[in-house]
This record gives structure tokens, sequence and C-alpha cells, in this order.
């Protein structure tokens, strides 16, 4: 995507409240742009059908459907518009359901403007993102196995949120070459690459 062109956003809530406040922070981005709200998944497939976003903000529980299944049937119709779930459930069910369906990451309602706005800048640009507390949980479940250490499960965790290796070094405060030596450990211990790979693997190993 142009870096020039802002990444276009259609928010799905039936919150009048949770849209204007979502609205008000993106507003800010010059980045992005919100160019159509829905309530429900019938309004949602009615605008869908005249505006064709880069993204969808995608809550889990709308008036007339469940956003998972509002999921399923809109990646099926509109493949090249991606879904970001956002909701106040941090159960790892709903999480694994939305990847099943075919969203690109799950962010908490609680998460901060800054990790909302990472999340769907990752996204628009063809990765995954997960809340921090979302990917520790599928990290966690998946890692001990292969006796990943403490510091690869950091790395392992970034990944799943869609960090690059330099914000790693940023914020693990350590080089941009050891953060890649760790990743290189990584790959040969769980034999992936990449953090959508990491995500189906995460996924595998919980048992699904």
């Amino acid at each position: 995507m142009n870096s020039a062109t802002p990444i276009r956003i259609v928010l799905i809530d039936d919150h009048a409240l949770v849209r204007d406040g979502i609205r008000a922070l993106l507003a800010v981005m010059p980045q992005i742009e919100v160019v159509g709200e829905a309530e429900s998944g019938a309004e949602a497939l009615e605008l869908l059908a005249r505006v064709q976003p880069d993204l969808l903000l995608l809550d889990i529980g709308l008036k007339d459907t469940n956003g998972l299944e509002l999921t399923s049937t809109l990646c099926r119709q509109y493949p090249d518009i991606k879904v970001l779930i956002l909701s106040m459930y941090d159960n790892g069910e709903y999480v694994r359901s939305s990847i099943r369906a075919g969203a690109r990451g799950y962010v908490l309602k609680d998460a901060s403007s800054r990790e909302i706005v990472a999340a769907i800048e990752a996204i628009a640009a063809g990765g995954s993102f997960y809340s921090s507390e979302i990917a520790r949980k599928l990290v966690d479940r998946s890692a001990e196995p292969h006796n990943l250490t403490p510091r690869e499960c950091q790395i392992l965790k970034m990944l799943a949120q869609g960090l690059d290796s330099k914000a790693m070094a940023r914020e693990l405060e350590i080089s941009v070459r050891t953060v890649e030596t760790h990743r290189l450990s990584i790959r040969r211990k769980l034999n992936i690459d990449g953090s959508t790979a990491l995500i189906q693997y995460a996924l595998r190993a919980a048992r699904l």
C-alpha cells in the first residue's frame, strides 16, 4: 500500500458510543481514514456493496448476527478486505474462531490507542496483530514443549503482535542482530517463519 494513501477503515459495532470513541481516536491519525460505519451485519453488507475499504474494525457482538459468522461471510465475499476484531472478550475460543473465520487480528477494547493503531497498520501492510494478552496466551500454550528460553518467548509474543525486528530491539533494548539471532533459534526449534505461520502453529499446538 502506498504510504501516502490513507488506510480506509469501516467501523462495525452496535454501540454508537464505541464507534464515536474509535472515530475520534482515528481522526487524528493522518494515515487512517474512516470511510463508513455500521451497527449490524445487514447494514455492514449493504455498506460494503457501495464502499470498498482496506480494513474492517469489527465487534463480535452485533444486534442481528455473531461477528465471527459475519467475519467468515465477509472474508468469502470480499477477500481483499482485511478484518480486525475489536472485542471486550479475551476468550481463547473466540480468538481461535476469529482466526478460522479469516480475521487477521484480535485486539481488546481496553487496548491502548497506540496498540489499536499498530494493529491497523500491521494488518493493512499484510501482517497480523494480536493484543499483548492474547498473544501471550497463544504463545504460552505453544512454546513450552519446545524448550524456548524466556527471551525467545518474548520474541515469539512480539512476532504474534506483528512487530518487526527493529521494533523488538527498541522495546527490549537489545540490538537488531541479537533479535535476529533469537528469531533464527525460534525458527529452528519450531520450524516456522512469519507471524501468520506462528499463529497457525499456536493453534495446532493448542489441539484445535
